[in-house]
């Protein structure tokens, strides 16, 4: 079941991700949040926030630099 969310996890898009966390605060600015929800709700946002991290890097990683001369080189940071 665990590699079922993990595949789950990897199959989202940044931008999937991104509103999810949206949905995330929306209720994290609830009035009638209890303590313990809101705690609750801080660490799933603190995970998909690595989450949004991760898929960022992979793509920064990705990403292509063109040099003077038209040649292609990967993305350093």
């Amino acid at each position: 079941m665990a590699e079922k969310n993990e595949e789950m996890k990897q199959e989202e898009t940044l931008d999937q991700t991104f509103g999810r966390l949206e949905e995330l605060v929306g209720r994290m600015e609830a009035e009638d949040i209890s303590l313990e929800e809101s705690f609750a709700l801080y660490h799933k946002g603190m995970d998909l926030l690595k989450s949004c991290n991760d898929k960022i890097d992979k793509i920064e990683k990705k990403m292509l630099i063109l040099d003077e001369e038209g040649e292609t080189h990967e993305f350093e940071q």
